[in-house]
């Protein structure tokens, strides 16, 4: 037995939307603008995504069956993502923010430059950018996982990336000598 107070645990009622989001919310995530471009561009800010495979290069974004977003992506053949840099927390707002204006018109806000390969907008400064084409689509639950394969790919290795942990952007800490690992 030990001296020290055992730390709170609170137990989670699953049916709890608000609870359930606080434990995904434990879980530090990078933050990302997905895009569609064509007739119609479209971005969407998204914390829910991931690297799946290196051979092939994949990739996976879990996207709200009620977001716009979800059926601009339905439609597209191909989507990009910006990972964006420390300092980049008001682009991850705009693109979060439902009021938003539809269209190009929402790109009147950012700095971008068009994919060569996916013609969808690319944020400017952003860590990586990654071009790719729509693979497989899954549902999941109340999200839809389109999974894309990397057509094309680019990185800012001096930018670090933009955090998002217990509801607020975060950055990483600076490194201590004496919190490194053998």
């Amino acid at each position: 037995m030990s001296l020290f107070a055992a730390p709170i645990v609170e137990p989670v009622d699953l049916t709890d939307r608000k609870q359930l989001r606080g434990v995904f919310a434990a879980f530090p995530t990078g933050v990302t603008v997905v895009t569609v471009g064509g007739r119609e561009p479209r971005g969407m800010t998204a914390n829910s995504f991931t690297s799946v495979s290196l051979s092939p290069p994949l990739v996976l974004v879990c996207v709200n069956n009620d977001a716009q977003m979800k059926q601009s992506l339905d439609l597209a053949a191909t989507f990009s993502v910006s990972v964006l840099g420390t300092g980049q927390e008001a682009v991850a707002r705009h693109f979060a923010d439902r009021s938003r204006p539809a269209g190009a018109t929402q790109f009147d806000a950012v700095d971008w430059v068009p994919g060569e390969q996916s013609d969808a907008p690319l944020i400017s400064g952003a860590a990586a950018h990654l071009e790719c084409g729509k693979w497989r689509v899954y549902e999941g639950g109340d999200h839809t996982i389109f999974l894309g394969e990397v057509l094309t790919a680019t990185r800012r290795p001096a930018r670090e990336g933009l955090l998002f942990s217990g509801g607020a952007f975060r950055r990483f800490a600076p490194e201590h000598a004496e919190g490194r690992a053998a």
